[in-house]
């Protein structure tokens, strides 16, 4: 019998690497993708488990990179998505190119979307089916200082509730939303964020840690899951926080400079 099949976006590096690496532990066939040539030297490292490993270089913020990512399941059932792609940008809003913030959109909502959209209606006509959507606790949290990304993140985060709700009929398709705080990644340094506070922080999470806590919370069927006890007290703190005051805070955390301020 075949291995389940299990596409992983953002997988070259950080927690999609890590989420990847898992799947092909517990016997997973793997479709990867990213948007940069790494992704072929980790799909090597996936390989060693003995399945079978798809990679594919394409660039999700667009709609043709999802469906060349999807071209190359070449007609296979997906059994579980891990939709992990996302893009950040650091420094004040008006101070971004167009280009440049649109793209972070483009990648965490628009591209997001389009492929789950594709894969869910599969999983609804059968009735099975697991994803694994990584929103962010920063989508309880207006960002100062990255703007886009918080707020891309909020759509993330309040999208996955409603599709959840939507489907709620399909007993055995579940939607997980992996929420971590900052994790130890390339991340902040694509973001142009190493000079602030955050992105200098030797606190970051461990991404296999934050990647283990969303593979054990897919395959459970759970809806949420925070990653890491302190990014549980700060999501529980947005929650009863003035906006003001959490963008105030964030201010301090991602303002160009800020890591010079101790």
């Amino acid at each position: 019998m075949a291995n389940k099949f299990t596409i992983v976006t953002g997988a070259s590096t950080g927690i999609g690497f890590e989420l990847a690496y898992i799947a092909a532990e517990n016997g997973y066939d793997l479709l990867v993708v990213a948007d940069e040539p790494l992704i072929d030297a980790a799909a090597q490292d996936f390989k060693q488990h003995g399945v079978e490993v798809i990679a594919v270089e394409a660039d999700l913020s667009t709609l043709q990179g999802v469906d060349t990512l999807l071209a190359a399941a070449n007609g296979r059932q997906v059994d579980l998505l891990c939709a992990n792609a996302g893009r950040g940008l650091g420094h004040g809003f008006l101070d971004q190119e167009v280009s440049d913030w649109r793209r972070v959109v483009d990648t965490n909502i628009t591209g997001t979307l389009y492929l789950l959209q594709k894969v869910l209606k599969a999983m609804v006509a059968r009735d099975d089916g697991k994803v694994l959507i990584t929103g962010s606790i920063a989508g309880f949290i207006p960002g100062s200082f990255q703007a886009v990304y918080n707020g891309s993140k909020a759509f993330v985060d309040s999208f996955a509730d409603a599709i959840r709700n939507e489907i709620k009929d399909s007993k055995g398709v579940t939607v997980t939303t992996l929420m971590p705080g900052p994790v130890e990644t390339e991340f902040f340094d694509r973001a142009d964020m190493l000079d602030t506070s955050v992105g200098s922080s030797d606190s970051k999470s461990d991404p296999a840690d934050v990647a283990r806590d969303g593979w054990d919370a897919l395959m459970k069927g759970e809806a949420h899951i925070v990653s890491g006890w302190k990014n549980k007290v700060q999501a529980a703190v947005a929650h009863v926080t003035p906006a003001a005051v959490l963008a105030e805070r964030h201010r301090k955390m991602a303002e160009p400079g800020s890591a010079d301020e101790g």
